[in-house]
């Protein structure tokens, strides 16, 4: 991580990631963590950075003191990395280690009940971010359900060797993007179950999002 540092480069994101069981729910926190390094990952490659995590993530005293800390948004409970990130990082000053010297790795979260409550918290810190990237994470989200929708309805409509195909070819897609990542980062057995857990996911996140529209999610005391 500190070869990352630059004169340039005073952010760095890293890879948190979460020790691995053979529990369903480590294996969907472990995805969800994966998919949001990717995005978050990619993000920062574009020049637009948006997040990263508190478990693994370098700034310079200086770009911390230059927005002056978290003081913007201390009223939130929640997500200090995340809107540190939003305010301080930009297209120039900010970077990407995937050295896996550099990964952390923390205990997950052992329980359905206690990742939901944590997920809840992180979503409705999402809703301070800047509106290009609630727009566009909002927009992967909508992709995603509209087209396993999309994909459904037409088997009823359209014969169903075609469907499958188009299908096919979206799965093939989706494994070599995570294939490709999961190797990088080390979670690769992840992929195995790779369609099954981003249905699922996308159905636990539509929850989180029905619960924060109804009440706001606990914090810590």
């Amino acid at each position: 991580m500190a070869q990352k540092f630059s004169a340039k480069k005073s952010i760095i994101l890293g890879y948190g990631k979460y020790k691995a069981t053979k529990t369903f729910v480590n294996i969907l926190v472990r995805f969800e963590t994966l998919l949001t390094a990717i995005q978050y990952f990619s993000y920062a490659k574009l020049g637009t950075p948006y997040m990263g995590v508190g478990r693994n993530l370098g700034y310079t005293k200086s770009e911390f003191f230059k927005t002056k800390g978290f003081i913007k948004h201390i009223q939130v409970r929640s997500g200090d990395d995340d809107l540190f990130i939003q305010e301080a990082a930009t297209s120039t000053n900010t970077e990407i280690c995937l050295d896996e010297d550099s990964f952390t790795t923390s205990n997950p979260p052992l329980t359905l009940k206690e990742w939901f409550s944590q997920k809840r918290r992180h979503v409705s810190t999402s809703s301070y971010y800047k509106f290009k990237h609630q727009f566009f994470l909002g927009l992967y989200f909508l992709s995603k359900l509209a087209f396993y929708f999309t994909t459904i309805v037409l088997y009823f409509f359209m014969s169903w060797k075609v469907i499958t195909i188009f299908l096919a070819i979206y799965l093939i897609g989706l494994f070599v993007v995570f294939g490709l990542s999961a190797k990088r980062l080390q979670e690769k057995n992840i992929i195995y179950f790779l369609p099954f857990l981003e249905i699922f996911l996308l159905l636990f996140q539509f929850t989180i999002f029905i619960s924060n529209t109804f009440s706001k999610p606990t914090h810590w005391k």
